[in-house]
């Protein structure tokens, strides 16, 4: 019960604070689900690791992500839109680890609520 509450806090604070993916003009939507995609195979590859049953919706999720980032990616652009994924995966993968082994109970919340705003920002792109 208490890591639905978690859930839906984050997922209520991930509407109500400005995020870039409002603000970025149409340009940046590249980036943008490029992010997401990484974001999206960091925490499938968390939940593998840690046999969490969440990891096969997590993958679909990035697939999705992975098929609106396809769509709209600049050929020229690949490059480029490659290595924003793996930065972005390699920027929470730390957040992750934090939230599920840390012995500081308020960090490893903090990491958690941090990561969740993160993912829920990237899920309200997502329709359905």
């Amino acid at each position: 019960m208490g890591k639905m509450i978690t859930i839906i806090r984050a997922a209520l604070l991930a509407l109500c604070l400005p995020t870039p993916v409002i603000s970025e003009p149409a340009d940046d939507l590249v980036t943008t689900f490029a992010t997401c995609t990484g974001r999206f195979s960091a925490l499938m590859e968390h939940q593998w690791l840690m046999g969490d049953a969440r990891a096969d919706a997590t993958q679909r999720q990035r697939a999705r992500m992975e098929t609106l980032l396809f769509s709209i990616m600049p050929q020229d652009r690949a490059r480029q839109t490659l290595a924003r994924r793996i930065e972005a995966k390699f920027a929470l993968s730390p957040l992750l680890t934090r939230a599920s082994f840390n012995r500081d109970k308020r960090d490893a919340a903090r990491a958690t609520n941090r990561m969740e705003v993160q993912i829920a920002s990237c899920n309200a792109l997502l329709l359905g």
